[in-house]
């Protein structure tokens, strides 16, 4: 007799062994401090844990399973010791281990990598969305508004923002996170914005090169300077990296050369907002300071192209701005074909993407700029790790951090076929259960 199964259309739950795990809450309190820490709340267990029956495993190492860029393995399993992947195969290959999870037939994939985002911030910008969908003009400050709303709010408060956003972020697959200052503009506001995101991202960026704060709107040379002198003094001890707003209306290609070439003499790597709103020097000037990154591309030359898959900047696409301000798509299949390594990220930010989902902007990707599904789920974990210069995470091999998602279906194509979604059923980061 045949046993009998789940019913169709419906994967069986997954039956976890979590005896030793923490609880979920408590695990997804843990999970928002910096892993670089030594608090208790980053000890993984010691104690190893199979996942198996995975039926598609993303490891992104292509020398593994299909041989494809996404390595995918069928009928797989993962082993996870402490913090790191320890072995990851077929499942009837699966050493013995302390603990087991059945996955219950569902695909796994690494966490996502969000490598561009903006979460120390206070205030709420819905007027301007909403007169912007209703095809009204609105003048009534755009990022100006937010930063007079983070300046007046206090430490609890942007901390209290911060991690609501990354606990959401979370619960839909993200274990990486990067976020940027930018909303402060005085010398106060920027470093005590990058203290706070330092006691739990991964990755923190110094932005004060948002836009020239009101307080110069008359002197931007004199903002630039400080950006580049007291500000930066203040502010470079608690980032890895220097972003700069290229882009009419902001920083033209000078002024961020000035600002990235400064924030390099002090240890930080450079990032670059670039060629979002017109064409512009941003994606070049990208190129020349070898930055891990360059974001939005949306108006690009074939120079540009060109100068993107001739150097080590990655693209990173962010397709939540393009849906949120009605704005033309970046064009991701010219950049893929040319050879360019493209990254997804979400751009969560008050004012023109406010989305911490970075599956949605894999759907978004997929229907709207040309990607595959394929394309789309790698550019979100390994190339946001590209666009990070880190090889530990958004992976699943031997020795990469021990952060991934199941997926409440049987593929990752699901992430775009099923856009809207809450497919994100299960999230372990750096070997600890946390959704």
């Amino acid at each position: 007799m045949t046993p009998a199964g789940p019913p169709p259309g419906r994967l069986p739950d997954p039956d976890p062994d979590l005896a030793s795990e923490p609880t979920a809450d408590q695990a997804t309190k843990d999970a928002m401090s910096s892993p670089t820490t030594d608090s208790p709340a980053h000890s993984a267990s010691t104690a190893s844990t199979l996942i198996t029956n995975i039926a598609a495993l993303v490891t992104n190492d292509p020398s593994l399973g299909d041989g494809s860029p996404l390595g995918l393995i069928q009928d797989a399993a993962v082993v996870i010791d402490g913090d790191r992947i320890a072995w990851t195969g077929d499942q009837s290959k699966a050493p013995a281990t302390d603990n087991r999870v059945d996955a219950g037939g569902r695909a796994v994939i690494p966490g996502f990598v969000d490598s561009h985002s903006h979460l120390v911030f206070a205030g709420d910008r819905t007027a301007e969305f909403n007169a912007r969908m209703s095809g009204r003009a609105y003048s009534a400050g755009g990022i100006r508004t937010t930063v007079a709303a983070t300046r007046a709010a206090t430490d609890e408060e942007l901390e209290a923002n911060l991690t609501r956003y990354l606990r959401e972020a979370l619960r839909q697959g993200t274990t990486t996170f990067e976020t940027k200052s930018g909303y402060g503009l005085t010398v106060h506001d920027e470093a005590r914005a990058l203290r706070i995101a330092a006691r739990h991202t991964d990755e923190v960026t110094y932005l004060g090169a948002h836009i020239v704060s009101p307080d110069h709107a008359e002197d931007p040379a004199a903002y630039v300077a400080l950006v580049t002198g007291e500000m930066l003094d203040a502010c470079a001890p608690h980032a890895r990296w220097i972003d700069v707003f290229c882009e009419k209306g902001a920083f033209d290609g000078d002024q961020a050369r000035a600002i990235l070439t400064a924030g390099r003499a002090r240890g930080l790597h450079p990032r670059i907002h670039a060629n979002q709103l017109s064409y512009g020097p941003g994606v070049q000037l990208a190129v020349e300071l070898d930055a891990a990154s360059a974001d939005h591309c949306t108006h690009l030359t074939d120079a540009d192209v060109d100068a993107l898959a001739s150097g080590g900047t990655v693209a990173t696409l962010l397709p939540g701005a393009e849906f949120s301000t009605r704005a033309e798509w970046p064009d991701a299949r010219r950049l893929l074909d040319a050879g360019v390594t493209v990254a997804l990220s979400t751009d969560c930010n008050p004012g023109s993407s406010f989305t911490s989902s970075v599956p949605f902007c894999v759907a978004l990707a997929v229907r709207d700029m040309g990607m595959t599904p394929d394309e789309a789920v790698w550019a979100a974990t390994a190339g946001g790790a590209r666009a990070l210069r880190r090889d530990d995470v958004g992976r699943l091999t031997p020795g990469a951090y021990a952060d991934l998602a199941l997926l409440d279906a049987p593929s990752h194509v699901h992430l775009a076929y099923r856009p809207g979604v809450p497919l994100v059923t299960g999230v372990w980061r750096r070997g600890v259960r946390v959704v």
